[in-house]
C-alpha cells in the first residue's frame, strides 16, 4: 500500500471534470452526426431511381422511356409545375421542337406522374427582407 492517502481507494466518487466531459460529448456528436445524415438521405433516396433520378412512383418507367428521347432527365427533375403548365410545355414540345404529337392516353398518364411527382413547390428564395433591416440608400432619389 502507499503511503500516501489515496481518496478513489476509500471508495470516494472521482471529481467530474466538466471539459472533459464536453470534449467526450463533442467526439460522440462527431461520429453520431455524420452517420445520422448519411442514414437521413438514403432515405430520401429510396423513392427516386438511382439512375434517372426520377421519382419511383406510377408510371415513371413511361415517362423515362418518352421523355428522354429528346432530352435529359433533368430537364424534368429540375423544374415543377401544375397540370396546365406541364400540358403547355408538352404543347410546346410539339409546335416548336418537332416532337410528334402524344396519342392522349399517353399524354394523360404522363401529365398525371408530372402533376403527382414535380408539381408546383415552394421558392427556394428567401423572403425580402424588411425595410427596417436595409441599410440607408447613400444615393439622392431621382
Amino acid at each position: 500500500m502507499p503511503d500516501f492517502p489515496c481518496p478513489f481507494a476509500r471508495g470516494e466518487a472521482k471529481p467530474q471534470n466538466p471539459i472533459g466531459n464536453w470534449l467526450r460529448l463533442l467526439m460522440r456528436s462527431m461520429i453520431l452526426a455524420p452517420l445520422a445524415l448519411v442514414w437521413i438521405a438514403s432515405l430520401a433516396q429510396e423513392d427516386t431511381d438511382r439512375i434517372t433520378g426520377l421519382v419511383r412512383d406510377g408510371d415513371w418507367q413511361l415517362v423515362q422511356a418518352n421523355c428522354t428521347e429528346c432530352h435529359s432527365v433533368l430537364l424534368i427533375t429540375q423544374n415543377s409545375g401544375n397540370r396546365s403548365v406541364w400540358q403547355s410545355r408538352l404543347a410546346w414540345m410539339v409546335d416548336s421542337q418537332g416532337m410528334e404529337p402524344l396519342a392522349v392516353e399517353l399524354e394523360a398518364r404522363i401529365l398525371d406522374y408530372l402533376e403527382q411527382n414535380y408539381g408546383p413547390r415552394q421558392s427556394a428564395r428567401r423572403p425580402p427582407l424588411p425595410g427596417y433591416l436595409l441599410p440607408e440608400n447613400p444615393y439622392p432619389a431621382l
